[in-house]
């Protein structure tokens, strides 16, 4: 009976453990809000010595969920982004691929978005690199449903969801980007970035 009630108890005491620890939550995605509202500031003011800001994988994806939800395209859903050191990234999503297929003009059998239906997941890892204001991001590897895809699909993906007015191709995922506000750098470590100014 003594063990039984033992068994009972770590379960309760596992399953609180588990259910109860919400790796997001609107504090961190507040708190993020008010570190970009920080560096937006930053870039504004030239100082001499640098400004840094560290931002967690926690604090962003809780922004993810609770204030960058409703901008994030119909048809990508559950964002996650883990922060890796040396730069590198991790980022993963579930993608309607029905919509990018229905948007290319080749369509044919040949054609790989022809066989994905659906909405699936999608991961793709890669580098952060980021030098005097400028970034550049390299996509090592990319899988949906955990089979690896090339770079060419992950851009056709990227490319079909990012698009807008002002790009309206989307966004090439292998041109360098200006860092916005004056951002001179962002610096990884597991589970933590740091932006420079």
């Amino acid at each position: 009976m003594k063990r039984i009630a033992l068994y009972m108890l770590v379960a309760g005491l596992l399953a609180v453990t588990l259910f109860a620890a919400d790796p997001v939550s609107r504090r961190d995605a507040a708190r993020l809000q008010a570190k970009l509202d920080r560096i937006a500031k930053g870039g504004l003011t030239a100082g001499k010595t640098a400004a840094t800001t560290p931002i967690t994988e926690t604090e962003i994806n809780s922004y993810l969920q609770y204030e960058l939800a409703d901008r994030i395209p119909p048809g990508v859903t559950d964002p996650w982004l883990s922060i890796l050191e040396e730069g590198r990234l991790s980022g993963r999503a579930t993608v309607d691929l029905a919509r990018v297929g229905e948007s290319r003009k080749s369509g044919g059998m040949l054609d790989p978005f022809s066989l994905l239906t659906g909405s699936l997941p999608l991961t793709v890892n890669g580098v952060l690199r980021t030098k005097n204001g400028v970034g550049t991001f390299t996509v090592e590897s990319a899988s949906i449903s955990s089979v690896p895809v090339p770079v060419w699909m992950v851009q056709e993906i990227v490319s079909y969801y990012s698009k807008s007015e002002s790009s309206p191709n989307g966004v090439a995922l292998d041109k360098p980007f200006v860092l916005p506000n004056g951002i001179r750098e962002i610096q990884t470590a597991r589970g933590q970035a740091t932006v420079v100014q």
